[in-house]
């Protein structure tokens, strides 16, 4: 399949909203509970988003489109989201993840991006080469990761609730999606 970027921030440019109309003015319940242990809040995965608006997508973008593989990505921070989300509300974070994700986006389109450049090379701390293509498709399916993660730890929540029904719901029997 040839990547469609269009496509790719059609999706982006919707997460913030989706997010928006599922958590906004939510009781902490389903905002700060989590699935146990030291497993993410929906708070602590919207601040992951944020920390990814902030410090990965564009900057990488930004970074492969100067230099190539001369300059490898900066590794990802996976508790950055959690200076993310001190001493904000879930609706402050839902507003700051929506105005990130604006901007990004905006300057992403202001890039006027061919089909050549999403061709073009860039290097991953971990995965090495990747193309400008690649990563932008991943930053929406990790969009569609953490959707499917925030709702599944809201599930977990009416775990016990459920009784009988647990078995029918697919929400309570999925083991997770990667822990990168």
């Amino acid at each position: 399949m040839e990547h469609n970027l269009s496509q790719t921030i059609s999706l982006l440019a919707r997460t913030p909203a989706a997010l928006a109309g599922l958590l906004r003015d939510l009781p902490e319940t389903w905002t700060l509970g989590n699935e146990g242990g030291n497993s993410w809040s929906v708070v602590g995965v919207v601040g992951h988003l944020i920390h990814g608006d902030r410090t990965d997508w564009m900057p990488r973008t930004r970074i492969l489109l100067e230099f190539g593989e001369t300059r490898t990505f900066e590794p990802f921070n996976m508790s950055g989201h959690v200076r993310e989300i001190q001493g904000k509300s879930p609706g402050q974070l839902l507003d700051e993840f929506a105005r990130l994700r604006k901007e990004n986006l905006d300057e992403l389109r202001a890039m006027h991006l061919r089909p050549e450049d999403l061709d073009r090379r860039g290097r991953h701390p971990e995965f090495g080469t990747i193309t400008l293509s690649q990563m932008l498709a991943t930053w929406a399916v990790h969009d569609l990761t953490h959707l499917h993660q925030i709702s599944r730890i809201m599930a977990h929540q009416y775990r016990e609730l459920v009784g009988p029904w647990s078995e029918y719901l697919g929400v309570l029997q999925c083991g997770g999606h990667s822990s990168k």
